[in-house]
């Protein structure tokens, strides 16, 4: 995988990977791990919510997309500046529109879509204490999910398999 030229100008790291995803399906655990491995910086999109968006949450309302625009435009001001390489962002991603947003000016970046059934979400769900993100969410984001589409550079990965396994597989895939 080779940094496109646009998105080096100005920045010396290579083509952001971005986990997407539903909450719960690892995204953060898997991309901490998958930066480690991989010798680069981890972003996660958690920590970029604003309070307003982790209230609204906490409060078992679903943001929208007026919510998660700004959002989004954080995370990209966030791997712009960032100058290690590579990348790896973990952010929902959950449609094709916050997709396009994310790679905007970043034509190389791909997405590694962590997937899973609801049930196996779920059961993750619950037995995690999230400082935002409670389980009756689960539902809506399932809801506005938009699976990949085949021009779209993605990765796809079953989350039932173990952790490990997962970044070594993807650390393989993301080095051809």
């Amino acid at each position: 995988m080779k940094p496109s030229d646009d998105f080096n100008k100005g920045r010396s790291g290579a083509s952001p990977i971005y986990l997407m995803g539903v909450s719960g399906c690892g995204k953060s655990v898997i991309g901490n791990l998958l930066a480690k491995a991989l010798g680069g910086v981890f972003i996660d999109g958690d920590d970029l919510h604003p309070v307003a968006n982790k209230e609204k949450m906490r409060a078992g309302i679903a943001l929208d997309d007026e919510d998660r625009l700004p959002w989004f435009e954080l995370i990209r001001q966030q791997v712009r500046r960032t100058e290690s390489a590579p990348v790896v962002v973990a952010c929902s991603g959950l449609k094709r529109m916050y997709r396009d947003l994310l790679i905007a000016g970043f034509p190389s970046a791909v997405f590694v879509h962590l997937e899973g059934d609801f049930d196996l979400i779920l059961n993750r769900m619950q037995k995690r204490d999230h400082e935002y993100m409670p389980p009756d969410l689960l539902r809506s984001q399932f809801d506005i999910l938009e699976l990949p589409e085949s021009d779209e550079s993605v990765i796809t990965v079953n989350i039932e398999s173990s952790i490990r396994s997962i970044v070594d597989r993807l650390r393989d895939q993301l080095a051809e």
